[in-house]
């Protein structure tokens, strides 16, 4: 007992590593004391509990503690080489909402069906890092609060609004009549990628590292473009790169002068 609340069985905290587990407690577990910094800076209320082994400091960190044991704590985490410190997360408001936020943001990021959790961890944390202010994901995209994708995002996966939904191309449309320019990434686009920045409202579009954009979503955009590269050198890149490259020129207000070439795929 803790302060009169009964202990959670320790197989609780490992039914956070599926999908169902986190939904059904609406929690996800964070690892590693920098990632959860960064969500306490975040969000300092969403920290519920923290998860720590004898020799690991809390810090200033005002939350539950629950210690374990070295081999108690291995058994919970994903990582292959755990830090002995872990803290069980709220899920954000409305994650699975058809509802767009009130105050959106003026940069937002779509992705259609990317697949690789790494790569959605990664292009959210990169959002967050030129300070795009939200995130689609198709209900096809990894989950973002999954171990690897919570990992890959280095505690950043609170610093943006998050929307997981079937109905993407509504809210993309929905955005599009609020002003927003879809602007997709496409292997057969013809705009330069430099067509990103000054854009005082803008929905990136990434696709799925296989197939690309839907034709849907490509119908719907009102800019498609390529990124120009030597594809004698390589044949593509991966998305999370495209993406990095893409929201970096989204932030550049005088656009400088390319040569054509192509959008990737991983």
């Amino acid at each position: 007992m803790r302060q009169g609340i009964p202990l959670k069985p320790l197989a609780w905290y490992r039914k956070l590593a599926t999908r169902r587990g986190r939904l059904a407690a609406g929690m996800f577990l964070v690892e590693g004391e920098r990632a959860i910094r960064q969500i306490a800076a975040a969000h300092p209320g969403a920290i519920v509990e923290l998860l720590i082994t004898a020799e690991c400091e809390t810090g200033d960190l005002q939350v539950p503690i629950r210690h374990l044991t070295p081999s108690q704590f291995r058994s919970m985490c994903s990582t292959q080489t755990p830090q002995g410190i872990a803290a069980v997360v709220r899920f954000p408001q409305d994650i699975y909402s058809d509802q767009l936020p009130p105050h959106c943001g003026s940069h937002l990021l779509l992705l259609e069906d990317i697949q690789d959790p790494g790569n959605v961890g990664t292009l959210i944390r990169t959002a967050a890092a030129f300070r795009f202010s939200g995130v689609l994901l198709t209900d096809k995209c990894a989950d973002p609060f999954a171990p690897k994708c919570v990992q890959a995002t280095a505690g950043s996966v609170l610093s943006v609004w998050l929307r997981r939904t079937p109905h993407y191309l509504a809210l993309a449309e929905s955005l599009q009549q609020q002003g927003y320019t879809l602007a997709a990434a496409d292997l057969k686009g013809h705009a330069e990628p430099t067509v990103l920045s000054g854009q005082e409202r803008l929905l990136l579009a990434l696709g799925n590292e296989t197939s690309g954009l839907s034709p849907s979503l490509l119908r719907a955009a009102q800019v498609r473009f390529a990124i120009p590269m030597n594809r004698t050198r390589a044949e593509s890149l991966n998305v999370a790169t495209c993406g990095a490259i893409c929201m970096y020129l989204s932030t550049q207000t005088t656009a400088e002068s390319s040569t054509g070439g192509r959008c990737f795929r991983q």
